[in-house]
């Protein structure tokens, strides 16, 4: 059994109801349900009682420290056997860390923590540090974004890392670190006996200056599959070193993120060496780089390579035109292993989708998923449009939102979901105008085909 509620307000009675549902639930989930420190004691009494709860979850509620304190008594009982511990934005303090710390040293059953979103600071993070550093601590998921963390943090994390071999994935995006601090943690990385899997340094202040030390992360750590350093200004020249790693026989990297991080096209023949050899890689965003037409170009280039099993590839917001469609027609034609493409927010016209689509009608291609919101896009795009969606099998979700269709572009794409050769499941169309008798007929389809979700 499961209680999994979001966003509803718990009255009393409601209130009641649940705690009786949750003396006997394995997981526990009660986001964004304006729970209170109150409601901890309650649930600490659940924690105590219930010696299958293995999953609480209660993301986005005013908790507090003294919510926390109530929970951790049930957390510390002999009888807890809780795995996964979700405290996302719960107006948590440093105060909290030292009765968290208590308990990731006395409950080796827990193995996953996510405290992001919460000002505990370094100094609480430090305490949170000394828990790990218990042999009994058995952490494997540690999520400490927006924590408001410094670059005094990393000593005490290097500690625990070298203290908890089995950790595997360690989150800490949107902290302030800057470079000197996150040299220091990649040499602690490679230096801890950690089999990591995934490290997020999101918005950290990084530059090109650390790239070689998280190369050499990369060079050392084969568990390491899923990397994002989104939102740090690497530059071209830190993609170069960020390359050496990648391309190290050593790494075994699956999930790439590199939002946002002042590439150009200069950057793009080292990712098209990778995308086209590194077997392992299957998801990639480059997401807010001005890539450019060369640079899809090249990409376009590699996926075309027999040996690259790329799976997603997220090109939002990269500079694209028309220019690049026949590139990516072509890759459409010979490559079979691309299930998602994103390519929101490019000026690709109606005649850049025309040509895509040439590529997306060949046997070959098998994507499930295309997001094209916002690529200036009109209603004379909308009969190729169709066309795919009632020839492709394989394309079951179709993204054209922020785009100037209209009645007669809606009514196309309508008229394509109501054939049964359509597999498409999930058409997003947000900020796109229509008539009163459109909508009327998109109600009607979707209360016909309740399997279909028209998102706008």
């Amino acid at each position: 059994m499961e209680v999994d509620i979001q966003c509803e307000e718990m009255s009393p009675s409601r209130w009641a109801e649940l705690l009786s549902t949750m003396k006997s639930c394995k997981t526990i989930r009660l986001d964004d349900c304006n729970l209170s420190s109150s409601h901890c004691e309650d649930l600490s009494s659940i924690i105590n009682t219930n010696p299958s709860l293995t999953d609480l979850k209660l993301n986005n509620n005013e908790l507090g420290d003294a919510g926390i304190e109530y929970l951790c008594k049930g957390l510390l009982m002999p009888s807890c056997s809780l795995q996964k511990l979700w405290l996302q934005n719960c107006n948590l303090t440093s105060a909290s860390c030292e009765t968290l710390s208590s308990v990731l040293s006395a409950r080796p059953s827990l193995t996953e923590l996510r405290v992001g979103d919460n000002k505990l600071g370094t100094a609480g993070v430090k305490v949170l540090c000394q828990g790990m550093m218990n042999p009994s601590c058995k952490l494997q998921k540690l999520q400490l974004e927006y924590c408001e963390l410094t670059a005094d943090i990393v000593e005490a994390l290097n500690a625990a890392l070298q203290s908890t071999p089995t950790l595997k994935e360690l989150s800490l995006s949107n902290n302030t670190l800057g470079d000197t601090a996150v040299q220091q943690l990649c040499r602690g990385l490679v230096e801890a006996s950690c089999n990591l899997e995934l490290l997020h340094l999101e918005n950290c202040g990084i530059t090109s200056n650390t790239c070689r030390e998280i190369s050499a992360v990369l060079s050392n750590k084969s568990s390491l599959v899923d990397l994002s350093v989104g939102d740090n200004k690497i530059g071209d020249s830190g993609l170069v070193l960020l390359c050496q790693g990648l391309m190290h026989p050593n790494c075994k990297i699956g999930k790439l993120w590199l939002w946002d991080c002042d590439l150009t096209s200069a950057s793009c023949e080292d990712l098209s060496r990778l995308i086209g050899t590194k077997e392992t890689l299957r998801e990639m965003s480059l997401i807010d780089n001005n890539l450019g037409d060369s640079g899809m170009e090249m990409l376009c280039q590699a996926l075309k390579d027999p040996r690259s099993k790329l799976q997603e590839l997220w090109m939002r917001e990269c500079g694209l035109t028309t220019a690049c469609c026949k590139a990516v027609s072509s890759a459409f034609s010979v490559n079979k292993q691309l299930k998602v493409l994103q390519m929101s927010e490019n000026k690709l016209g109606d005649a850049g989708v025309e040509l895509m689509c040439e590529g997306l009608l060949h046997p070959n291609c098998n994507l499930q998923s295309l997001w094209l919101g916002n690529c200036d896009l009109t209603a004379a795009s909308c009969a190729t449009l169709a066309t795919i969606m009632t020839t492709k099998q394989s394309l079951t979700e179709l993204d054209l939102s922020y785009n100037g269709l209209g009645d007669e572009g809606i009514r196309k794409l309508c008229e394509a979901l109501r054939n049964p050769s359509c597999s498409v499941q999930e058409l997003i169309l947000y900020d796109i105008y229509w008539s009163s008798e459109v909508d009327d007929e998109l109600r009607a389809l979707e209360e016909s085909k309740p399997e279909v979700k028209i998102i706008s």
